[in-house]
């Protein structure tokens, strides 16, 4: 299959810093959205000592961080997984893994709206909204981030920076007050497990295991300063600090206000129990009194808006990109820039006009929310194999692996230990528990996957050409 890329100018403004790709990076996995989303799920389901499994799973995505950080170093592009996968073992290759990653950064975006439009009910005094109000709201929010996205990479960079020290500020002081003024249990807590007591805690169904998979959640988004490549300046340099500093930061975050929330919790049964629906919002409330309440929310609203712009901005560049290869249809129209700005608008477009589609679904269908929650889950991790199973092909074909960044020797058993993370993981993500009443949900990630191949498929037969390939990458090998 030959070189199919738009001809024309197609060169991005280098306007992201080190600081910008960090914050992009950090904003995308945000501690508030992190801890906010799992936290409830975890306790209720493994007790307090799922707290263990930050440590498991930010160890696993570490390795993960520093194979992406070698590649980036080597092809900073963007579309990051997607070009780095059809460098590693071919255009056909690349698309599949370009495919899979956009589709999941587009569903994740519109879930993501879903979550923040609950918070900015309450906050203008909406208690229990419905699922069309939610859908609404959500709608809104999409269109106001599409249009802050759209007014250019510095009005992005000021949002995203603020919120990263809104949510530091907020959630580190917190934590530290928490654990200083408000304790109520002691750190042998973090040794009990689920209410049950079931002897199975850590079988491929028990509560520790099932844990892990809430937890997954929290570690992903660290590659999204990679998505930005070609609009970074000395990305070969920048983005693999940029990628291994925001994960190491919001883990921290996410642990130590994890710690702080377990041991401030006045009573536990009820929260094992899962009789409690909002353990985070209960606890702070219970200890810091209702007057924490409207603060707190607007703290979570800033969060999730931060990293729904950061998950737009990477979904829109991985379109970009493919655009720019000829490998979607309507390219030519995809591929193109906004004069002045030179910003992927059309790409924001699309991301956007999908989005807004998923939302009217999602108040029709009303296990549509937690299908795409389920589907983004899993498909993150599916994405994140393809460029490391890559990555191990050619290592053991005997090539070199890296770039400025390199791990040495310790590069193979790095990507080794990666894969077999990224494998277990997701196989732990896709088991179909009986979590849900209904088995099509239980199902959903196979399900997702199988029919996400094969929409895949016709895309590509329809296509022909695919690859990774452009003039304008060959520039890119020159620049720094």
């Amino acid at each position: 299959m030959g070189t199919t890329s738009i001809e024309g100018n197609t060169e991005l403004r280098r306007e992201f810093t080190l600081w910008s790709s960090f914050a992009i990076s950090f904003a995308f996995v945000s501690p508030i959205v992190a801890l906010y989303s799992i936290f409830g799920l975890a306790i209720s389901t493994a007790g307090p000592s799922f707290w263990w499994g930050f440590i498991i799973v930010f160890a696993g995505q570490f390795l993960v961080a520093l194979v992406f950080a070698m590649l980036v170093s080597r092809w900073p592009y963007e579309g990051s997984i997607y070009q780095w996968s059809g460098k590693l073992l071919g255009p056909r290759y690349g698309w599949f893994a370009g495919w899979t990653y956009q589709w999941t950064l587009i569903i994740g975006m519109s879930t993501l709206s879903l979550a923040t439009a609950g918070f900015i009910a309450n906050v203008v005094g909406i208690a229990h909204p419905s699922g069309a109000t939610r859908a609404w709201i959500a709608l809104a929010i999409l269109v106001a981030g599409t249009a802050l996205n759209m007014a250019g990479r510095r009005v992005l960079r000021v949002f995203v920076s603020a919120s990263i020290i809104a949510e530091v500020i907020g959630s580190i002081g917190l934590a530290i007050w928490l654990l200083a003024f408000h304790r109520e249990q002691p750190l042998s807590v973090l040794t009990e497990g689920s209410p049950s007591g079931s002897g199975d805690y850590l079988a491929i169904s028990g509560p520790f295991v099932v844990a892990l998979v809430f937890i997954g959640f929290s570690f992903v988004g660290f590659e999204s300063a990679s998505a930005i490549a070609e609009e970074v300046h000395e990305p070969r340099k920048s983005l693999p600090k940029a990628m291994l500093r925001s994960l190491v930061l919001v883990a921290i975050v996410v642990m130590l206000s994890s710690l702080a929330i377990i041991l401030a919790i006045p009573d536990l049964r009820p929260i094992t129990a899962g009789e409690v629906a909002d353990p985070v919002y209960y606890t702070l409330t219970g200890q810091l009194g209702a007057g924490i309440a409207r603060p707190l929310e607007i703290l979570f609203v800033i969060g999730f808006m931060a990293s729904f712009l950061a998950v737009q901005t990477s979904a829109s560049r991985i379109i970009w990109s493919f655009a720019r290869n000829g490998a979607l249809p309507g390219s030519k129209f995809l591929v193109r820039l906004s004069p002045g700005r030179r910003q992927p608008v059309n790409a924001l477009l699309l991301t956007t006009a999908i989005g807004a589609a998923l939302l009217l679904l999602s108040n029709v269908a009303s296990d549509i929310y937690a299908l795409m929650l389920n589907l983004t889950a899993g498909s993150f991790f599916l994405a994140f194999l393809f460029p490391l199973i890559g990555a191990l092909v050619i290592q053991a074909r005997g090539q070199l692996l890296g770039g400025v960044f390199s791990l040495g020797r310790a590069t193979f058993p790095i990507t080794v230990a990666a894969v077999l993370w990224t494998i277990l993981e997701l196989v732990n993500i896709a088991w179909p528990r009986k979590i849900y009443p209904e088995w099509y949900l239980n199902w959903s990630i196979p399900i997702g996957i199988f029919f996400l191949a094969m929409a895949g498929l016709v895309v590509f037969v329809l296509v022909h050409r695919p690859t990774t390939g452009s003039a304008r990458e060959a520039e890119a090998e020159q620049v720094e």
